[in-house]
């Protein structure tokens, strides 16, 4: 799922910045060709969508280090 992040713009200059996430995904309609679909959208402060995407990334590293040892395990299994 792709994503479309953007400023949204506020006439106050003391509020905090906020972002616009459109949640999209590649689909193919009736002819084949690829589209672009929004499957949703939100706004949220600046601050928060910094923080999710660092929580995200940690969650995906820590994934990725539990695949990485499940296939040196595979493989030592296979070189034996």
């Amino acid at each position: 799922m792709a994503k479309v992040i953007t400023e949204v713009s506020q006439e106050s200059v003391e509020a905090a910045k906020m972002v616009e996430i459109k949640h999209t995904r590649t689909m193919q309609d009736a002819s084949g060709k690829d589209v672009e679909v929004l499957d949703f959208q939100e706004s949220k402060p600046l601050d928060a969508a910094i923080e999710d995407a660092e929580a995200n990334k940690a969650r995906l590293e820590a994934r990725l280090a539990e695949v990485d040892a499940e296939l040196v395990d595979l493989n030592a299994i296979k070189d034996a």
